[in-house]
């Protein structure tokens, strides 16, 4: 069953270039990889610091390896530069 995720993520306007290049980089490495059917990066044009990820997904298990790589531990590391806590929602197509 296909996994979709949408997750927000505020940074602190100072360190919005190193999050924003984070994120960019996750972008690139998990397009590569196999689960991985949609990953979209989205910045909200009221606040640049407003970030909105759209994922699709293959199945669970591929979004819990997802969740294992380097990159996705870079940004767990980037915490203290966010401004709150990411918002993640799994959904269904309805």
């Amino acid at each position: 069953m296909k996994i979709y995720l949408t997750a927000i993520i505020e940074t602190q306007p100072e360190f919005l270039s190193e999050v924003k290049g984070v994120l960019e980089n996750m972008v690139v490495e998990t397009r590569k990889e196999s689960a991985c059917l949609q990953y979209d990066l989205h910045q909200t044009i009221e606040n640049e610091n407003t970030f909105i990820f759209y994922e699709i997904w293959a199945n669970q298990s591929g979004l819990d390896e997802h969740n294992k790589q380097p990159y996705i531990q870079e940004f767990i590391e980037l915490g203290n530069k966010l401004a709150s806590s990411p918002s993640i929602y799994l959904s269904k197509k309805l």
